[in-house]
């Protein structure tokens, strides 16, 4: 299910934000709280073995989630040096720890990392690069457009990850996925609380509107992985 996906286009709720953001002044970047700034822990599955042996499922899993949480890291850099919004500064360096659990469990199996070399805003996966430019591009024009690229990467990511989930066997690897889960969540709550000190709301394009009204309505306690499957990779970007 991961050797094809189609080339990803931002969901309809970026292009018409960033039509708008051209005719309003932009509001001064809100203040924001050290609660409401993600900070992901226990990331990296130090004292989990690996109960099975690898499949090809998993390993597909693991090698496009690993390139998937590099693009969000890189957007957030290049939207935080745009901006200098604290809120892009804080969840690129969760992103990293995403990443680096990801590569620790690759390293486990003894899989070369996908990203390996690749400097800052490139992609061995020329869809992840083609999705790399439109976000930066699309997160640019505006404060409230850049949260919602945002909202959006972690909105795919979770869909990503519970179609992950599914098709995991080993103890390891669905520990590594749950707490990106978690992480993405909170990530997710975060952007959409920015989003609405600037009057906006997001609409979900990925994962179905109960999960996210669950995940909104959370205080960030951290649990298992979402039961309802979404919509992520092979999905295009709606428009």
């Amino acid at each position: 299910m991961f050797a094809q996906r189609t080339r990803l286009a931002l969901p309809l709720a970026i292009l018409f934000v960033v039509v708008l953001s051209g005719c309003v002044a932009i509001a001064p970047t809100a203040p924001v709280s050290a609660s409401e700034i993600p900070v992901d822990t226990q990331t990296s599955p130090q004292t989990v073995e690996i109960t099975v042996p690898s499949n090809s499922t998993e390993i597909d899993s693991l090698l496009y989630m690993r390139e998937e949480e590099k693009l969000a890291h890189d957007v957030y850099v290049a939207l935080y040096q745009e901006w200098g919004m604290p809120v892009f500064d804080n969840i690129a360096r969760a992103e990293s720890q995403h990443m680096d659990a990801v590569l620790q469990e690759l390293t486990a199996r003894g899989i070369a990392d996908p990203v390996a070399g690749y400097e800052p805003g490139t992609f061995a996966n020329a869809d992840l690069q083609a999705l790399y430019n439109e976000l930066v591009a699309q997160g640019s024009e505006s404060v409230v457009a850049a949260l919602t690229v945002g909202a959006t990467i972690e909105d795919l990511d979770i869909a990503d990850l519970q179609e992950a989930l599914a098709g995991t066997s080993a103890d390891s690897t669905r520990w590594v996925f749950e707490n990106l889960m978690s992480g993405s969540e909170n990530h997710l709550r975060a952007f959409v609380r920015n989003l609405t000190r600037y009057g906006e709301t997001y609409t979900p394009a990925y994962i179905d509107s109960a999960t996210f009204d669950s995940i909104v309505a959370s205080n960030g306690v951290v649990g298992g992985p979402q039961v309802a499957r979404g919509q992520g990779r092979g999905v295009q970007w709606q428009r």
